[in-house]
């Protein structure tokens, strides 16, 4: 299989060479869970998979997430949506046991089990804590899969509950990391086409060690096939498909960004605060908006990894490209940047 042919199949089974149906997009949000809003800028939002849906899927997952389709998570750390059934599959890897409770702890579990779900706010009321003591005491329990953030709208004011009480068919215990990870690493390998563990390690955050093994016993079970460049499924299409041509600028929370920010970090760097978007040309990672990140993006420069022949005549997509996302009154300044000064 060429590189090409991997790079248009992986825009294809992404949804970037086209755009998915609500049937498609359910299939596509599972694999790339968990899901997140838009870097920065979307604070509050439900997740969306830019560019991906033929429909308004911010509007779409705001009503799943209203009706509980989708379930507010904290993994490794971090925020993420995923769906209901694939709760025991994200407990199995990612829970991190409580193994040493503080005081802090003890007293907001009992709490709850005491006193059923409540907001911060009442549990500052009957415990004297500050906000300060009582949001990390949560977020150590919700990693736990103790208890769950019941954010089921875009409000500030939302109950914490008990993980048993608002899910008692679930089996929390049902999944070893082991097990969840060779779940997820044959939905991550379907959609990159290939893959590595640095890939995985990269958007699951989770210890390289465990993926390795992981891997392993997919190969061992010719659930993968290991190539040159990584390891793919056993039955990837050898079907014609037609190349990518276009620019995409992905935001720092997308599926292919994170799976992938191990080396474009290290590829893009800049002396500006901040990275806004990467740049897919054709397929591939080919530049970064960099700037900085206020109330809104301030654009102040684009790096390309392009010939300066190619990056004059692919310019006016790039800034189409970067308007999609931030708005053409901030790309004004972008176009008026010597191109010249661009090709760092």
């Amino acid at each position: 299989m060429t590189q090409q042919h991997i790079t248009a199949l992986r825009m294809q089974r992404q949804f970037l060479s086209h755009k998915a149906s609500e049937a498609e997009y359910l299939a596509l949000y599972r694999d790339m869970q968990p899901g997140q809003n838009v870097y920065f800028n979307g604070f509050g939002d439900p997740p969306t998979l830019t560019y991906r849906a033929d429909f308004n899927d911010m509007e779409y997952n705001r009503q799943r997430q209203k009706d509980r389709g989708l379930l507010k998570v904290r993994l490794a750390g971090a925020l993420g949506w995923i769906v209901p059934d694939d709760l025991e599959l994200f407990a199995g890897a990612y829970a991190k046991p409580l193994d040493k409770p503080n005081s802090r702890q003890l007293a907001l579990l009992n709490l709850l089990q005491r006193e059923g779900p409540m907001n911060i706010q009442l549990m500052k009321e009957m415990t004297g804590m500050l906000v300060k003591e009582i949001t990390p005491a949560l977020h150590r329990l919700q990693e736990a899969f103790l208890i769950y953030e019941d954010q089921n709208d875009g409000e500030w004011d939302r109950a914490w509950c008990l993980m048993p009480e608002m899910f008692p068919d679930v089996n929390l215990q049902r999944y070893t990391r082991h097990d969840a990870l060779k779940v997820l690493l044959k939905r991550f390998a379907y959609r990159h086409v290939i893959i590595d563990t640095k890939m995985a390690k990269s958007f699951y955050k989770l210890p390289e060690k465990d993926i390795k093994k992981a891997v392993a016993a997919l190969l061992e079970e010719h659930a993968l096939t290991e190539v040159d460049d990584g390891f793919m499924l056993p039955e990837n299409e050898e079907s014609a498909v037609q190349a990518p041509v276009g620019v995409f600028a992905m935001h720092r929370n997308d599926f292919l960004v994170k799976s992938n920010e191990h080396w474009l970090k290290e590829k893009f760097t800049h002396t500006y605060p901040d990275t806004l978007y990467y740049l897919l040309v054709d397929g591939e990672f080919r530049g970064a908006v960099v700037g900085k990140f206020r109330y809104t993006p301030e654009l102040e420069a684009v790096v390309l990894d392009l010939a300066q022949n190619e990056a004059a005549a692919r310019w006016e997509e790039i800034v189409q490209a970067t308007q999609v996302l931030c708005g053409a009154e901030l790309v004004k300044k972008i176009s008026c940047i010597s191109r010249q000064t661009l090709l760092q």
